[in-house]
């Protein structure tokens, strides 16, 4: 009875082992996790940050778009009137020149009617 209850024992003691060994190599899985765990939180976080970043920088982007076909428009109207603008000053320099044409035909009779006369 003895040898076997130091059978027993040395059993008791080596699947006590074991169990220890198996819970030993469990705490430094859970903790290779917890660090990984870690490590991932870390990056997520950066990320996260990256992309709150890359939203702000969006959201000035757009501001900055509106404001520029703002002034875009502002441009294309300013454009316009001073096409507009030319095209009366064309229009007035068109008549000025036919005026003038016709002020030079009627010098050109006259001048000779003044001078025989």
């Amino acid at each position: 009875l003895q040898l076997q209850a130091e059978q027993t024992c040395r059993q008791l003691v080596r699947i006590q082992e074991e169990h220890e060994q198996l819970l030993q190599a469990a705490v430094e899985q859970a903790e290779g996790l917890e660090q990984s765990l870690r490590n991932a939180e870390a990056v997520l976080a950066e990320r996260a940050a990256q992309l709150r970043d890359a939203q702000a920088q969006l959201s000035r982007n757009k501001l900055l778009i509106e404001e520029l076909r703002g002034e875009n428009r502002r441009f294309a109207m300013a454009l316009q009137a001073a096409e507009l603008k030319q095209k009366s000053m064309e229009q007035k320099n068109q008549l000025l020149e036919e005026q003038a044409s016709a002020l030079k035909q009627l010098i050109g009779k006259i001048t000779p009617a003044s001078l025989s006369g």
